[in-house]
């Protein structure tokens, strides 16, 4: 951060401003009055925030072929739970492992119903794998694909609200390419 700010107190009193610093410490009030959010806006927010986390943690599964994929009920249950479990086992079952990172591009709430039973938000996005690399687990050399498979395809997704937390309970590739 030196590039960004003067360790010199002479200079930032000489410059009117003291340069914006990063702290651990509460940030101070905002002069200008901050805009309510909603509850759907916090729920959609909140929906997006966990499916980004869950797709996180599918891309660190995949590249550790020891992982215990335990963790994953944080994120998903139900179908999504067991086929990211499923398709996890299988890779890692014929000594594959994902390296490389997973491109999730800004996922578009399609449908929120907030006020039901189990509140639920509905997406869609373009997940580009185009970064992850098959490799085989034990020696790393990158397995040979179909040059015909998509790369970037729209995936869409449903996130509840459970006592828990907000979990992913659906995440289906769509089969078009995006």
């Amino acid at each position: 951060m030196t590039a960004c700010s003067s360790s010199d107190p002479a200079d930032e009193k000489a410059s009117g401003s003291a340069a914006p610093t990063v702290s651990a410490e509460a940030p101070a009030p905002s002069p200008t009055p901050t805009r309510s959010v909603s509850p759907e806006e916090a729920a959609r927010a909140e929906a997006v925030t966990l499916y980004r986390a869950y797709w996180q943690e599918l891309q660190r599964l995949y590249a550790d072929e020891s992982a215990d994929t335990g963790g994953l009920k944080e994120f998903a249950v139900g179908e999504a739970l067991v086929s990211a479990e499923k398709d996890i086992k299988d890779m890692h079952g014929a000594n594959q492992v994902i390296t490389g990172k997973v491109l999730l591009a800004d996922p578009v709430v399609t449908k929120s119903e907030i006020n039901g039973k189990i509140p639920k938000v509905f997406l869609s996005t373009c997940l580009d794998v185009s970064k992850w690399k098959v490799t085989t687990a034990d020696t790393g050399k990158p397995l040979s694909l179909p040059s015909t498979r998509l790369t970037k395809y729209v995936v869409e997704a449903t996130v509840e609200k459970w006592s828990e937390g907000w979990r992913v309970i659906r995440d289906r590739p769509q089969g078009k390419a995006c």
